[in-house]
């Protein structure tokens, strides 16, 4: 069959509501796991870093099992695993007027937590990777760990972990695609059924890869915006604290 660059033309400036309805679903999806997983991917390195013992071995545990099996395996197991072992149903739940079927909450729940694996090395490296000095000096001017945390590590923090976490969701929107086998119509399975009934292959999923490279090609841009910022902010490592200064100075 040869190559249909009509239909391919009408697919990628045309697509049909399911299509468009496929890419909303997994623009928010990447999204809603991504920050669920940075969150919980923030506890879990929290957990790993503690002075406890036990935290420090149930986050290995958790990283450990979670980065050693196939996402794909997750992804069944809490949907249908969990179901068939009575343990948890995903149902139907509806949110101002908006229903999310249960296979959507699963997805979401699934990229979660596998994501959280991942980010919690990322953070536990940016975390690790400021200096001690900073925290001894921040405990002379008597500053909360709260506050310490959110003005002198993760500033810090964020301008080594910037570039894994934009890689992370990179990889996020690429991974929604393993969804589609627990029924989630995000945009392969919506490509999957049009292939079905027009066995244009070759054309629509040259369309489908197509919106991958502009959704990840805008991320990318997206980044390098966040990291020449990044790059040229002058934010101190405390309130008021002049770029180049140290806590020790401010103190001083």
């Amino acid at each position: 069959m040869a190559f249909d660059w009509t239909y391919f033309w009408a697919q990628l400036f045309t697509p049909s509501t399911a299509f468009l309805d496929g890419l909303f679903l997994t623009v928010f999806m990447a999204v809603a796991a991504q920050i669920l997983g940075s969150v919980l991917g923030l506890v879990i390195a929290l957990g790993k870093m503690a002075r406890s013992r036990v935290l420090r071995g149930l986050a290995g545990v958790y990283i450990w099992i979670v980065r050693g099996t196939p996402l794909l395996v997750q992804i069944v197991f809490i949907y249908t695993g969990l179901a068939a072992a009575n343990i948890l149903r995903f149902n139907d739940i509806t949110l101002s007027g908006i229903t999310f079927p249960g296979s959507v909450q699963a997805g979401i729940l699934a990229l979660a937590l596998n994501e959280a694996a991942y980010m919690a090395e990322i953070f536990r490296s940016g975390i690790g990777s400021v200096d001690s000095g900073q925290f001894e000096a921040a405990k002379a001017l008597g500053m909360p760990p709260a506050t310490m945390f959110r003005h002198i590590v993760m500033p810090q923090a964020l301008r080594i972990i910037l570039l894994p976490i934009g890689n992370q969701f990179n990889i996020m929107l690429k991974n929604t695609t393993l969804v589609s086998v627990i029924g989630v119509s995000e945009m392969l399975l919506v490509t999957e059924t049009i292939n079905s009934a027009t066995f244009r292959t070759f054309e629509l999923y040259s369309v489908l890869a197509l919106y991958f490279l502009a959704l990840t090609s805008l991320w990318h841009l997206f980044m390098a915006w966040a990291e020449h910022r990044l790059a040229r902010s002058k934010t101190g490592l405390v309130p008021g604290q002049d770029a180049g200064a140290t806590p020790k100075e401010v103190a001083a």
